[in-house]
């Protein structure tokens, strides 16, 4: 039996029975509630034009984030809180402090972004109660909105200007009571026709709904997949969504490890990630995709997904991580590198689920680095993205652990660099020889982000930046040799 979408919108219960389950946040918006605020423009995420925040409710306390509309699903909404431009307005008809700001430092200019910077500007403006804000976290906040006016410095202006005026109070205690009567405590199946979008409650749920369904579409958080539907025009026609599996969103450390669950978001992910590795994975929290992206998509479906050119992976591989996935007959552990076969092949059974990752917390002896080589600094896809490893005793590397994104069909180690430097002194003559053994190890493509000659030579450059950052004589701070070191 099929039961309807119910999420909290406009200050009431908003229903729905008959939008397909692919039908995206942005069009039941546009479409069938006719509220045109919310933009689209690109319609894959990048633009940041359909922003909007959206409510859960995490262990009775409402939190908001913002996402992009234009790539999430309509059914995601099920006991969530929708919030758009057109929510700002306060009761009496003044203008919210955000779009104040935005008015009296001229942050407007054609227009059509400015809904999509509203909503993100509002988020900052919640999650920091209304507090300034340093300049770092207002260019994290608006890292998904592009503004094609260049009026980025007004809109910058504006994050600063909106917390100088009375502050205007958001009801989280109304909301959460809200959400609190939406809760479902079982699986609930979402059809229309002969489509369907089933949200599992429990892990046993979702492995029993796994197992009977091995061709479903597993959905986490649809930054990938929304573009299946929005660019590709792909059907789908049986998804589950892990969203409402509370056990996948938990963070714990367990035997040396920090173990995260497939439901933990990006940012959430990396949050806790540098706890532990503040200057090793910062950078690559900042630039890792956007905020709103960070928001809704996961490290577990980030892994799942197993993209040649993902962030994450390198790393993850490079430290030695490992994947815990789920099947009928229970769970089993595999290195991470183990995982990708080939090109978008896997070894994950039909009837398996990736549930967790398992990282290996910070060893004394290990030295960890993370590069990500793109055209610009925020939201892009890396051309090269680089991880080492290395366990030295002395000055001699006991383990060298290299890998590498976008250099193969997989997230790839560098097995002949790794051999040339294993048991050897960590000199530049031994670096060299590793440079050179990486030409060996991978035979990159040219695409359009760089060219294969690129790719090959900003590893190596890569490898020997690593290099001047751990040798034992005189070794370089990291903003030495960073191009963003002097970013505010």
């Amino acid at each position: 039996m099929s039961e309807p979408i119910r999420f909290y919108y406009r200050g009431a219960v908003h229903e729905v029975s008959t939008a397909s389950p692919t039908q995206t946040v942005l069009q039941h918006l546009r479409e069938d509630l006719h509220c045109t605020g919310t933009k689209e423009g690109c319609a894959e995420g990048d633009c940041g034009a359909c922003t909007v925040v959206v409510g859960s409710l995490v262990d009775g306390q409402v939190e908001l984030k913002a996402v992009n509309s234009c790539i999430q699903f309509t059914p995601t909404l099920d006991g969530k809180a929708l919030f758009t431009v057109e929510d700002l307005q306060q009761p009496d008809g003044a203008l919210h402090p955000v779009q104040q700001a935005l008015v009296e430092c001229h942050g407007s200019q054609c227009g059509f972004c400015t809904p999509g910077f509203a909503m993100s500007l509002w988020g900052m403006y919640l999650k920091n109660d209304a507090q300034p804000c340093a300049r770092k976290e207002v260019d994290d906040a608006l890292s998904g909105n592009l503004c094609r006016c260049t009026g980025y410095r007004p809109i910058i202006d504006a994050a600063q200007r909106m917390t100088e005026l009375p502050k205007v109070e958001f009801d989280r205690a109304a909301v959460a009571q809200q959400l609190e009567a939406l809760k479902r405590d079982k699986l609930a199946t979402y059809s229309v026709g002969e489509r369907h979008f089933h949200a599992p409650r429990t892990l046993d749920e979702l492995s029993a709904l796994r197992a009977s369904r091995p061709s479903a579409l597993i959905l986490a958080g649809s930054t990938d997949v929304g573009l299946w539907v929005t660019k590709q025009m792909r059907e789908l026609n049986d998804i589950i969504y892990l969203g409402h599996v509370d056990a996948l969103k938990t963070v714990t450390v367990d035997g040396g490890m920090l173990e995260i669950g497939a439901g933990v978001s990006l940012n959430d992910a990396y949050a806790a990630l540098c706890q532990h590795y503040p200057d090793q994975l910062g950078e690559m929290w900042q630039r890792f995709a956007s905020l709103p992206i960070r928001n809704a998509g996961t490290l577990g479906g980030n892994v799942a997904n197993g993209s040649p050119i993902g962030d994450s992976m390198p790393w993850m591989i490079a430290l030695g991580s490992e994947v815990v996935l789920r099947g009928p007959a229970g769970t089993r552990t595999l290195p991470l590198e183990a995982l990708y076969l080939g090109y978008q092949k896997k070894d994950l059974r039909a009837d398996e689920f990736v549930q967790a990752v398992r990282v290996p917390l910070p060893r004394a002896d290990v030295q960890f680095r993370t590069y990500k080589l793109a055209k610009r600094f925020d939201q892009d896809i890396s051309a090269v993205c680089a991880a080492f490893a290395f366990t030295l005793d002395g000055g001699v590397v006991r383990e060298a652990r290299i890998a590498f994104g976008g250099m193969a069909a997989t997230p790839k180690r560098a097995a002949l660099a790794e051999a040339a430097l294993n048991g050897k002194p960590w000199s530049e003559a031994n670096l060299a020889l590793a440079m050179d053994a990486l030409a060996q190890d991978y035979q990159p493509l040219s695409d359009m982000r760089a060219s294969s000659e690129y790719r090959m030579k900003t590893a190596q450059n890569l490898l020997r930046r690593f290099w001047f950052e751990t040798r034992l004589d005189a070794p370089l701070a990291a903003n030495a040799v960073n191009a963003f070191s002097l970013r505010a």
